[in-house]
């Protein structure tokens, strides 16, 4: 009994993943929606009164997949962020086309090596220019304080762009 109340609730969480997992069709499985225009997903984030929050990733590392999973997917789903920021991913070790905040065509490799990220994972907050709002979370962190450490790195940046942008 204890065997099939087990795979009842492991049956829920998965389709619970599934449909917070749901978002661009371009995101497959742990992946978040992959960065394809900063210039434009910045600017989409500062319109929505919020950061675009990247995460630096490669494709095999287990820390980056437990902070997608555990942190960042979950955050999308939550309605004090869902309409407020965008999340994307660029990993490190992919050479998917990519625009820069410039405009200037790129890629996840080269545009992860010109902002200097080594380790994987990084959770870098940025403006419509493509500045850094505030310092980025580097590394997994202790689990226990990681959605904390999110929450004021959003809240930070979030404030941040407020302070930037013109009177109105």
């Amino acid at each position: 009994m204890v065997d099939s109340g087990r795979n009842l609730r492991g049956a829920l969480a998965f389709a619970a993943g599934l449909l917070i997992a749901g978002g661009p069709a371009q995101a497959t499985g742990n992946d978040l929606p992959p960065a394809s225009d900063l210039r434009a997903e910045a600017t989409q984030a500062a319109q929505l009164g919020g950061p675009l929050v990247i995460l630096y990733s490669r494709r095999d590392c287990k820390y980056c997949a437990t902070v997608k999973r555990d942190y960042l997917k979950p955050l999308t789903a939550q309605p004090h962020y869902r309409d407020r920021l965008l999340v994307r991913q660029i990993n490190q070790d992919s050479d998917q086309p990519l625009v820069d905040f410039r405009g200037e065509a790129s890629n996840h490799a080269r545009f992860a090596a010109a902002e200097k990220i080594k380790l994987v994972p990084v959770v870098a907050f940025y403006g419509p220019n493509g500045q850094r709002l505030v310092e980025p979370i580097v590394g997994a962190r202790l689990p226990d304080f990681y959605t904390s450490y999110l929450e004021t790195a959003i809240e930070q940046s979030t404030a941040a762009l407020k302070a930037k942008s013109p009177a109105h």
